[in-house]
């Protein structure tokens, strides 16, 4: 008998073991927490689901709500502006998707031990606007409260206030964390209208503090409102002790947030979709150098001009950056223009950039070797004397302009030794 037929009359005298399914155990719902009545009596209005129980508060919104000096209902027409750009630019939405505006509450800033009490989100439906807030009756209960803010179900296009670093890794979390038991939880475009704050009033703000930018920009003063830190600690205290009143302005809070990312989208947007809307000359720059970043150039270019125009011609970081887009145009004689309004008034690294750029103009561009020796020549006097560049910088730069330079003293003066003195 063969080594292979052995083996398989070895294998007839093993017997299988039937198959045997393992019991599903039914999980078991969470009880509602005892302090229900006390919380309902607050304002609060429960929700069932197949996990558990979460408790909510829903307000709605007219026509003519205004959240500082904006009106809500402008979103429509900012939105409708998305859809007539030709350029994809990051706080363009997705015209396919629901927007909806999100924020978090939670009892601590990091760590798997930290929880998402509160889900924010408001939404426009029709001429009006819903705002829904979710609150965790208890860590038991997470999955209930989870699985209410149907993030599961729908992808969309999420709106917030520093959530890329913030409330969306952390909502991913506390998904995983309860992955077991919840549907998946989607990818969902995501628009963080910190990032496109910082872009639009670089320089003009002193902070990005949300509360910052709405009595500056948004015109929205809070009152009574409880300071953020305080919020995990009043959730705890209406945890522990069932007594929500408190816990109520934790929601306020938080209610004010989200109504002030509705009014910062449509603020912001605005200004970088309206060339004409008034605003700043350092605003208006920053939007130019967005759109010149994206590549964007002609969208640039008009913005540049319209600020020079509109703030005067001396604006020197205008010039500066509306020096590129004019070089990149073939403008010259204009870019030289610019760039020599920004060497006269800039200092630090931009002025450095701006002789450079004035001594390449003249000396690739317009074949005249003199000024651009000169300019070379400014720009290594400002390397020595500059104290606000970066050693690194400084020390990068020489290298370029002595090089510069001896190229250029090659060509203006053929019979001169090759080396600087």
């Amino acid at each position: 008998m063969s080594y292979e037929q052995k083996l398989m009359a070895m294998k007839k005298l093993v017997k299988k073991k039937p198959m045997t399914k393992e019991p599903v155990q039914k999980r078991e719902l969470p009880t509602p927490p005892l302090y229900e009545e006390q919380w309902l009596a607050e304002g609060l209005i429960k929700e069932t689901n197949k996990y558990g129980v979460v408790y909510k508060k829903v307000v709605e919104y007219g026509p003519d709500y205004k959240h500082g000096d904006i009106n809500l209902s402008q979103l429509t027409a900012v939105l409708d502006k998305w859809s007539h750009t030709k350029e994809k630019h990051p706080l363009a939405p997705d015209a396919a998707k629901r927007i909806v505006f999100f924020d978090t509450e939670t009892t601590g800033l990091k760590g798997a031990g930290t929880l998402i009490f509160l889900l924010g989100f408001i939404e426009q439906i029709g001429e009006s606007f819903q705002m829904t807030q979710y609150v965790l009756p208890g860590p038991d209960h997470e999955a209930a409260f989870l699985y209410a803010s149907k993030l599961w179900e729908e992808e969309v296009t999420l709106i917030t206030y520093n959530g890329k670093s913030f409330d969306v890794p952390q909502l991913q979390t506390r998904w995983t964390m309860n992955r077991n038991i919840l549907p998946p939880l989607l990818t969902h475009d995501h628009i963080d209208l910190l990032h496109g704050s910082r872009r639009v009033w670089k320089e003009e703000l002193s902070t990005f503090k949300l509360t910052h930018i709405e009595e500056h920009k948004l015109g929205f003063l809070r009152e009574g409102d409880i300071p953020g830190h305080l919020a995990p600690i009043i959730y705890q205290d209406a945890v522990k002790s069932g007594h929500a009143a408190t816990l109520m302005k934790v929601l306020l809070h938080n209610e004010w947030d989200i109504l002030s990312l509705v009014s910062l989208y449509i603020r912001s947007t605005e200004l970088i979709l309206e060339i004409d809307r008034p605003e700043t000359a350092v605003s208006h720059t920053n939007i130019g150098k967005w759109f010149s970043d994206l590549k964007f150039y002609e969208r640039s270019g008009k913005i540049f001009e319209k600020t020079l125009e509109s703030y005067g011609e001396n604006h020197p970081v205008t010039q500066f950056h509306f020096g590129f887009i004019l070089k990149r145009n073939l403008s010259y004689d204009e870019a030289v223009h610019s760039f020599g309004v920004a060497s006269e008034n800039l200092t630090g690294r931009m002025r450095i950039i701006a002789l450079e750029e004035l001594a390449k103009l003249y000396e690739h561009r317009l074949k005249d070797l003199a000024p651009a020796l000169s300019y070379t020549q400014q720009a290594q006097m400002h390397l020595n004397d500059d104290e606000s560049l970066s050693e690194s910088f400084r020390s990068r730069e020489k290298n370029h302009f002595l090089k510069r330079e001896m190229r250029l003293r090659r060509k203006l003066f053929p019979g001169e030794a090759q080396e600087k003195t």
